[in-house]
């Protein structure tokens, strides 16, 4: 990705993130996410590139970190892995013209539960650009679950294994084969030593394994070229993912917020369509007094939301939920115009019978407004949904500017391959 969108890119979120009218009780719910969103937009505007070591305990996350960046700024345990929090090293290595480069090393994975080893895996993918995973040997089942977590997150994971000077050139190159196709990854997996060991021969004849220099040179040249050719693109999707979290995030605690007040809504809507079907005795009358109400609805669920309805967007967010209420309740509405064409005709029926015609009436009456009830909830939910999505959807949010990146950038489009995207289905009236 060139220069020109990624600055396209960067003044389109901060214009976003500068728009956001957020109350103080929104502040102060949503403050983390918040303060993540602000510091990714600080690193985006200094082009400053976050890489994350991830991987089992003791497999040589700190020690490679130690040799990237030619200090021992990290402590390392060759015993068992003494990495307990996430610690980030500043990496004196430019990328593009003026790149700046942060290193993160993370706790191991292999000493929680599941549930906390994929929270991890997804705070590391939030919080970093690009993941570098360390493995030293075939992939474990944690392993595996954890990269898989961090590839439907969209985020790009690079599978390098360490102490390469513990492999014959044969099992290193079956290992290869082994893990790639377990992973169904077409990345290549690059070995590396950050903390080899070499016997050495003592002048009293005894032999002893020395600490040697650090073989990470396939890494070093991959990030090189990896980082000159997509540096921008990855803190643009990066950026974009996180501005895109906090967005559906602020929309979801927005929509369950007003969940009470909808519901209240959908049903003065739905009890005004019910005794308006019960007291009309024409069914075109009935039809139209229903798509009045449903309309009304939309418009006031609207208001409640904060979505504005103007021009083409409004108009098409209404056939959205047009389409989507006749697909949904399209037996309501068939049934609604069959009982009123029964009770149509037993009012009609009425003089030639005596009145005896009008005692069924009641009971279509009741189903009809029962009808009206489901349909109305049905109606609403419906909109509540599509003007989540419209508000999600506007051109100018996250969502909008990660899908044109996504289809303009065959590498975008590659790395997002698993991603799950977001989808407002939680906190519904």
């Amino acid at each position: 990705m060139d220069k020109q969108r990624s600055a396209t890119i960067t003044r389109a979120l901060i214009q976003w993130r500068e728009g956001l009218q957020l109350s103080r009780r929104e502040q102060s719910v949503l403050g983390p996410e918040l303060q993540g969103l602000d510091r990714q937009l600080q690193r985006l505007q200094q082009r400053q590139l976050r890489l994350a070591g991830f991987g089992r305990v003791g497999v040589g996350k700190s020690s490679l970190i130690n040799a990237l960046i030619g200090a021992e700024a990290l402590a390392t345990d060759v015993a068992h892995g003494s990495t307990r929090r996430q610690q980030t090293v500043d990496w004196h290595r430019q990328w593009g013209d003026d790149g700046q480069l942060q290193l993160v090393d993370t706790p191991g994975i292999d000493e929680i539960a599941a549930p906390a080893r994929e929270r991890l895996a997804r705070r590391v993918a939030t919080g970093s650009d690009l993941v570098v995973m360390v493995i030293d040997g075939d992939i474990s089942a944690p392993e595996l679950a954890a990269f898989q977590t961090l590839q439907d997150s969209g985020k790009p994971v690079l599978l390098v294994a360490n102490r390469a000077d513990a492999y014959s050139h044969s099992e290193r190159r079956q290992l290869t084969d082994t893990i790639q196709q377990r992973c169904s990854s077409d990345e290549p997996l690059l070995w590396v030593a950050a903390a080899p060991r070499r016997p050495v021969v003592l002048p009293d004849g005894r032999v002893r394994r020395q600490a040697a220099p650090a073989e990470i040179n396939p890494l070093q040249r991959h990030l090189d070229q990896l980082l000159d050719a997509h540096g921008e693109l990855l803190l643009a999707l990066n950026s974009l993912r996180a501005a895109d979290h906090f967005s559906a995030r602020l929309l979801t605690w927005r929509l369950g917020q007003r969940q009470q007040a909808a519901q209240a809504l959908i049903g003065r809507c739905a009890s005004i369509k019910a005794a308006g079907l019960a007291a009309n005795p024409l069914m075109l009358l009935d039809l139209a007094g229903s798509a009045a109400v449903d309309s009304t609805l939309i418009v006031q669920l609207a208001q409640l939301y904060g979505v504005r309805l103007r021009g083409p967007s409004a108009r098409r967010l209404l056939q959205r939920v047009g389409r989507q209420s006749l697909v949904i309740g399209g037996v309501q509405w068939g049934l609604q115009g069959a009982l009123s064409l029964i009770k149509q005709v037993l009012l009609m029926a009425a003089p030639f019978s005596g009145g005896l015609s009008l005692a069924p009436a009641a009971p279509v009456a009741l189903a009809q407004a029962a009808l009206a009830v489901h349909g109305t909830r049905i109606t609403g939910r419906e909109a509540a949904r599509q003007l989540l999505l419209s508000a999600h959807r506007g051109p100018a949010r996250p969502a909008s500017l990660l899908r044109r990146l996504q289809r303009a950038d065959p590498q975008a489009q590659r790395w997002l391959t698993h991603h799950q995207p977001w989808s407002p289905e939680v906190g519904l009236p």
